[in-house]
Formats: structure tokens, C-alpha cells, sequence
């Protein structure tokens, strides 16, 4: 049987579950996961490698996780939003999810928007069907059949793994022969550099209040890996004093708990031991700023490597 391969993208609003539906996808975590809206800033690409057998063709599909889709109001919202743009150009297949225990509202007309210049097809997937009831999720379907025509409506829970093998053999059949893109042994395309960077600010994320999520980035300055131990150095960068010390805590507590967690998922993801160093630096108003957008863009090489 020939082999089928492509690329396909998930939008979705904040918090709809894409990249938990990409870490289940995938089998392994690749993509940084909070409750708190909008903690995807790239695109990341994950691997998923199908076996053929019952009908179903052998074959690669590229998935691509993306920021969520909102009307941006900073330079960083309006950085994201291209992402999500990008990640709809010349794709073989898009994902929209949804999160089915929420009401229908502005978003979600602002995300159909976007889907109205795609002209390649389009699955709805209907995301937390765990947490809705069957005649609930019928008029969620019966609504979104009247707003426009989707190839496949897939209902799905993300984080309990529901319909997700459904999910593969309805998109690996669609996407055309083609070639394997990535080894057999890859996941992601990402720089481990960005990956660890990415669990220090997943851990931010969990573990501060409503006053530094959104302002905090992390850039790693130092790696310097070895095969027995990797040295990191990695600064957190935020916009104003008192979320330093928020950052910090009384007596470094904070930034201690960060470290620690960070540290131990950092090794299972090098599989060596990690001395991980953090530091908290202050850089008003980087949201807004292109150069400093520049300057901590995880494309950028670090220095001190």
C-alpha cells in the first residue's frame, strides 16, 4: 500500500485543547500545557508515524500545534497571530477544535473567519466530549453544520485520548502519497534548547499568580551539554519590579520551586543530569517591543554555547 504523508494544522481559540491534543497525538509531551489562555506562542510540529493494516495506508503526518486564535491588542499578539497564518498556508489538512463545554460566541465567529480563505479541508473537532451531554454536543454539531461545510466532525476528548485513533485514520487517508518527511525516531523539530526553555516557562505559568504569566519569557543563555550532565543557564524576563519578586519569592522560594520542577523534567527530556541556574531579569514593556521580541525569539542562537 503507498504511503501517505502531509502537514496539518489545529487552530482553535485559547484553551481548546490543541496542544493537549497534540502531546496525546504525538505519545510524548512536545508541546508546553497550562489552564491559563494563550501559552502557545509558535508553531511547533510534532510526528506522528501510522502503521498500515485494515484498510488503513502506512504513512507520516506533521502535525502543527498554533497559538491561539484572539484579536491581538501588543506586538507579541499580533507575532502569534502570524503564526497561526502562516500555519494555514499550503497545509493538506486543517483542524479546527473546539471546546464543546463553552458557548458559542465572538471568538469562534473571528475563528471561522480565518477559515473562510482555506481551500484546503477542514475537520471540526469537537474537543472534552467527556464533560458534555450526547443531546448537548447534537445541537453543537447541528450549529456548526449551518455555519459552514466541514470534511469530517470528529467529537473527541483530548486529555482522556477519546476518538483519537478515529481521528488518525480519517486524516492519514487524506492526506496524498508522499515521501517521510522526519526520521521514524523524531517528534518535534524543536532545538532542545527551546524545549527546556518551554518547561521553564511552563512552570512560571503554573506556579505564579495572574500578574506574570503574560509577561514572562524565558530565554536560555547557556547550554553546554555533555553526556553525563548539562549545564543550562536560563533568564526569565518580565516587565516590572514587583513581578521580580513575585518571580523570586521570600528568600528565593519561588524561583527555587520553579528551578526544581523544571530541573527534574528537563532531565527526563535530555536523559542526563541538568544543573540548571535562573535568573530574573527585568525588561519594561517587551510585549510591545519589537527589539526585545527580537531579541528573545527562540529562533535566535543563544549565546555562551
Amino acid at each position: 500500500m503507498s504511503f501517505h504523508s502531509g502537514f496539518v494544522s489545529i487552530i482553535g481559540r485559547p484553551n481548546a485543547g490543541k496542544s493537549t491534543l497534540l502531546n496525546a497525538l504525538v505519545g510524548e509531551k512536545v508541546a508546553i500545557v497550562t489552564h491559563k489562555p494563550q501559552t502557545t506562542r509558535n508553531r511547533i510540529q510534532g510526528f506522528v508515524n501510522v502503521k498500515g493494516g485494515g484498510g488503513r495506508p502506512p504513512g507520516q503526518i506533521v502535525f502543527i500545534d498554533t497559538p491561539g486564535v484572539h484579536k491581538p491588542d501588543s506586538p507579541l499578539g499580533r507575532r502569534m497571530m502570524r503564526e497561526v497564518h502562516d500555519a494555514l498556508e499550503e497545509r493538506d489538512l486543517v483542524m479546527l477544535i473546539v471546546d464543546a463545554t463553552q458557548k458559542f460566541g465572538a471568538g469562534d465567529e473571528f475563528v471561522l473567519d480565518l477559515l473562510k480563505r482555506v481551500t484546503s479541508p477542514v475537520f471540526l473537532l469537537l474537543n472534552k466530549i467527556d464533560a458534555v451531554e450526547k443531546p448537548k454536543l447534537l445541537e453543537i454539531i447541528d450549529r456548526y453544520r449551518q455555519l459552514r461545510e466541514f470534511r469530517e466532525i470528529i467529537p473527541i476528548s483530548a486529555i482522556k485520548k477519546q476518538g483519537l485513533k478515529d481521528l488518525i485514520d480519517l486524516v492519514i487517508k487524506i492526506l496524498p502519497e508522499g515521501p517521510r518527511y522526519f526520521p521514524q525516531d523524531q517528534i518535534t523539530d524543536q532545538p532542545e534548547r527551546v524545549m527546556v526553555a518551554e518547561i521553564v516557562r511552563e512552570r512560571v505559568l503554573i506556579e505564579t499568580g495572574q500578574e506574570v504569566p503574560y509577561a514572562a519569557a524565558v530565554k536560555i543563555e547557556r547550554f553546554e551539554a555533555g553526556e553525563k550532565l548539562t549545564r543550562i543557564a536560563a533568564a526569565i524576563y518580565c516587565e516590572r519590579q514587583g513581578q521580580k519578586a513575585i518571580l523570586i519569592g521570600k528568600g528565593g522560594s519561588m524561583l527555587k520551586k520553579i528551578g526544581t520542577s523544571a530541573r527534574s523534567q528537563i532531565e527526563r527530556f535530555l536523559g542526563t543530569k541538568v544543573f540548571l541556574e535562573l535568573f530574573v531579569k527585568v525588561r519594561e514593556n517587551w510585549r510591545n517591543s519589537e527589539a526585545a521580541l527580537d531579541d528573545l525569539d527562540w529562533r535566535q542562537e543563544p549565546s555562551g554555547r
